[in-house]
């Protein structure tokens, strides 16, 4: 089976390339990445493996994606642009990446006739939850550009597959942590700032009272659900995919160790995040395996990967949460 990987240079594509080297059955891995959020950095065993092609290519250029897709049988889509405030700034940006992106890899799939694509979504189409836990059938509550590009971007993809009969899986991720994450937002990438904090010795800056709770769900745990995907015989199905065990943020910085400052809560935040993972666990028999606290243990265990990062200090947190609350007051 030869796999083509959108933004496979990301966080999340890495490791999923990394893990889908050792199955016998993936003959070839594509890899298409600008490199703007993902880093060669995260490809270097990779890239050295036979079986790894990578094209430094951006999904909102169609004609010079189009040609990559030859010889492939499915499509993974990673690539995207991320994080709340940075959409409401820039929302052209984010719908040309997240929507006309995801359009263009639809049609390079129907030019070369590949029929299945496992697009990653976002849990944030929820927004602040109307009942937890929340299933796939919950009310959608876009609140944000990003939130709305990666829905309808989801959307997008089921169109495309009502009329030109293609197969596909969406996972709408929670919120995904461990080693290669993001250091360089304020919203997304919450571990990585904090490691980053933390190898400098500056304070976590915790929004709100960090009573809040997410559902943390570490990255090897989403790397499963995504080649369980790929494998599945079941088609055009849509699945969250979270640990289902929300913990506090004030747990997650207690695992790791160190003082905290808090900043005032951004407005729009919902209180708690909390999948219903029923669907995938009953469809795929997929289930996560990694506790938040082993999960950290992992992290910490390859710390120093962080430390070339960029620091997000408290004074340019608090900047950049100021401009939430001049977007969402």
């Amino acid at each position: 089976m030869n796999i083509l990987i959108t933004g496979g240079a990301g966080f999340i594509g890495s490791h999923l390339v990394d893990f889908l080297i050792t199955k016998k059955e993936i003959k070839k891995i594509i890899v298409l990445d600008n490199i703007e959020d993902g880093s060669l950095k995260n490809l270097k065993d990779a890239l050295k493996n036979s079986k790894v092609k990578f094209f430094k290519r951006d999904i909102r250029n169609f004609k010079s994606i189009k040609n990559c897709f030859r010889n492939v049988d499915q499509v993974v889509h990673l690539a995207a642009l991320s994080d709340i405030v940075p959409s409401i700034e820039n929302p052209i940006e984010y719908l040309n990446t997240n929507i006309m992106g995801t359009v263009n890899i639809l049609e390079s799939m129907r030019i070369h006739k590949i029929k299945k694509i496992v697009y990653s979504a976002s849990s944030s189409c929820y927004g602040i939850p109307f009942s937890v836990p929340t299933k796939e059938t919950d009310k959608i509550s876009t609140r944000y550009p990003y939130a709305y590009s990666k829905y309808i971007g989801e959307q997008t993809i089921k169109h495309w597959a009502e009329v030109y009969k293609l197969n596909y899986i969406s996972l709408r991720l929670f919120n995904v942590y461990g080693t290669r994450s993001r250091t360089h937002g304020a919203y997304g990438a919450a571990l990585g700032v904090f490691l980053k904090q933390k190898l400098s010795k500056t304070p976590f800056t915790v929004v709100g009272n960090g009573k809040q709770k997410r559902d943390f769900i570490y990255v090897s745990d989403i790397v499963n659900a995504f080649y369980l995907s790929i494998n599945t015989k079941n088609s055009n199905k849509i699945f969250n995919v979270g640990c289902g065990k929300p913990e506090s943020v004030n747990s997650l910085l207690n695992y790791i160790g160190g003082k905290k400052m808090f900043i005032p809560k951004r407005p729009g935040e919902p209180e708690i995040t909390h999948a219903n993972i029923s669907s995938i666990k009953r469809e795929l028999k997929w289930q996560p395996t990694i506790s938040l606290k082993k999960g950290i243990e992992k992290v910490l265990e390859k710390i120093n990967y962080w430390q070339s990062a960029p620091l997000w200090t408290p004074k340019k947190i608090e900047k950049s949460t100021k401009n939430w609350f001049k977007y969402l007051k």
